[in-house]
Order: structure tokens, then C-alpha cells, then sequence
């Protein structure tokens, strides 16, 4: 379907959204500027360790709450800019677990069961420090009573360990991920590291996924292993492509250096942010239109080498 079609179906005002990708990497941009230019708000984000997604949805006011483990750019901004003044300024409401952590809820939420245990964060403030009270958890049906639980291990004959942490389940209304290959049934095939984009989509309850290349079925027919997300849980297929822009889609173009430092520049001040998302965003209908201003003639520079899946000679600084 049409990505403003599926944005409008699926995503709702105040629903729990996860996104896929990793810092700038396989962001699901397309849908993230979609969301922003129909002004979706009140949005429970969900994500692994993310980057411009994140920072845009942040910036433009979309989010109000956001669990995750890490929100940066790289070195164009080693901690996102709009997200760290929104935690500042305590305009959004965040809780902070570590990778392992934010990996494991969103495998149980795939799995069903209701936690998973780890070692990861004993002997860390994360076990302490609570980014939603109790009072709000009580309130909210849709959080877990605890952040996490630290249990005595059950089976100490058996291991050295004396504790570990149970982790609550990841549950989202909606996951959106941007990959290279789906076909109209939904069977769909990332290349490269996969990163938590599987567990992110099999956890949700509905699941839009952007594509690079819309295929046959045939064609992901051929070799079936290298299929991670199974047809019967995606909702919602969008061929877009640059779907990731300004981040890297591996095999298909590399993340904008250029652009993505010009951001940076632009979201450290409010007057130029706000023009930003007035005249690149919301004044493009469609990310065709996006990728016109933003980009421009660049796109070709950024055309992955079909050996090693990145662009040559980019000049990344």
C-alpha cells in the first residue's frame, strides 16, 4: 500500500511505535517524515540503539515518551541533539536499558512470554534508576510494574551465578522497518546485519515494512533461509526507494555524510530546526519530493559498491 496509507491506518495518536535500524543505519526515514508530516503525536517509541529516527520524531514534537538504549548519530552527534534537549528540558519521558537489555525484551515480546533473565545491568544505576515511577506505572496498563526484577537464581546447583535480572517484554502496537527485498505477501529479506529489526517486527502487532525493491515472490522462493520476516505478521508492504535516507541501506547506498552534518548544524538552533521540518518535511508530499531538496544530484555518490556494500571513496567527514 501507499506509505501515507499505511501510516494513517496503523499509527495512531498516543500508540506504542518501535522503529527499526541502527544509528545511521537502516533508520525507516521514509515513514519516520510521513508520521511527522501527519502530525502524529503522543507516540510511546520504542528502539534498540537509534539514531535520526529518533532525533526527528523527538524534534518535531511526536514523542512523548521513549525506552531505549542508546541515541546517537555517529560523529555527526555522538548524542542526538533534539533527543538530548528534549530529556533536558523534560518535554519527553525516558527509560534507559542497556543493548543486551532492549534485546532481550523485545525476544521475549517476539517469544511471548513475559520477561526474559540476563546478567546485563547488575552492578549498574540502570537497575536503580527509573526513567517512569511507580505512580505512572500503575496508571498505565501498557507499562510493566517494574522497570526490571533482580531474583536470587532458582538453580544454583547448577551455575555460579547468584542473581539476574528479569527483563519485561516488548510488546508494540506497530513496528516499522525499512529493508532491501519483500514481495506483496509480506515475505521480506534484509541484507547485512539484521540488527534487532526481526524481534522488533515479531513483537508488534502490526507491522509496516518499507522496502527498497518491491520482487516477485518467486525470486524470495529462491533460497527461503535468507527470508527473516515471515508474510503472516506483516500488515503493511511499501516499496519507497531511499526508504533509510539520509542513513545507510547496506548494498544500496551509504548515509549522507553532508546531510547529516548540515542537520547537526540545523537542530542546534530552534529557528533553523523549525524551518527545517516547515520546508524539507512537511513542505514534501511525498520522500521523492524529500529527496530532492535534501539530497539532490548526491544520491549517485552515495550508490553502494555491489562488493562490499558501501559506497568507495566517500568522503565521510
Amino acid at each position: 500500500m501507499a506509505l501515507t496509507d499505511a501510516v494513517q491506518r496503523y499509527i495512531n495518536d498516543g500508540c506504542q511505535l518501535s522503529i527499526g535500524g541502527f544509528t545511521i543505519n537502516r533508520n525507516p526515514m521514509a515513514a519516520v517524515y510521513e508520521i511527522i508530516r501527519q502530525g502524529k503525536k503522543n507516540l510511546h517509541l520504542y528502539a534498540h540503539s537509534n539514531g535520526q529516527g529518533v532525533d526527528e520524531l523527538i524534534g518535531a514534537g511526536c514523542i512523548a515518551r521513549l525506552e531505549i538504549a542508546y541515541c546517537g548519530s555517529g560523529r555527526f552527534a555522538a548524542t542526538c541533539i533534539r533527543f538530548r534537549k528534549a530529556v533536558q528540558e523534560q518535554t519527553i519521558q525516558v527509560e534507559d536499558y542497556s543493548n543486551y537489555q532492549m534485546s532481550l525484551r523485545f525476544m521475549a515480546g517476539a517469544m511471548g512470554v513475559p520477561f526474559l533473565p540476563t546478567r546485563s545491568g547488575l552492578g549498574t544505576d540502570i537497575i536503580e534508576r527509573w526513567g517512569f515511577s511507580r505512580s505512572m506505572r500503575e496508571a498505565d496498563p501498557h507499562l510493566p510494574d517494574q522497570k526490571v526484577c533482580v531474583i536470587d537464581n532458582p538453580f544454583k546447583g547448577h551455575t555460579d551465578t547468584q542473581q539476574v535480572v528479569l527483563v519485561p517484554a516488548i510488546h508494540p502496537d506497530v513496528t516499522v522497518i525499512h529493508i532491501q527485498k519483500a514481495d506483496r505477501h509480506g515475505n521480506a529479506r534484509i541484507k547485512g546485519l539484521p540488527f534487532v529489526d526481526v524481534e522488533q517486527a515479531k513483537s508488534a502487532a502490526h507491522v509496516i515494512i518499507t522496502c527498497e525493491e518491491l520482487v516477485e515472490a518467486d525470486e524470495l522462493r529462491e533460497n527461503p533461509d535468507l527470508n527473516q520476516v515471515p508474510p503472516f505478521i506483516v500488515d503493511a508492504v511499501v516499496p519507497v526507494s531511499h526508504g533509510a535516507y539520509p542513513t545507510a541501506c547496506y548494498g544500496h547506498y551509504d548515509y549522507d555524510p553532508v546531510f547529516l552534518k548540515h542537520y547537526a548544524a540545523l537542530a542546534k538552533n530552534e529557528t533553523t530546526y523549525r524551518d527545517y521540518l516547515d520546508n524539507h518535511i512537511r513542505a514534501s508530499a511525498t520522500h521523492e519530493a524529500f529527496l530532492a531538496k535534501a539530497a539532490g544530484d548526491r544520491l549517485e555518490s552515495l550508490k553502494a559498491d555491489p562488493a562490499t556494500g558501501y559506497a568507495r571513496n566517500l568522503d565521510r567527514r
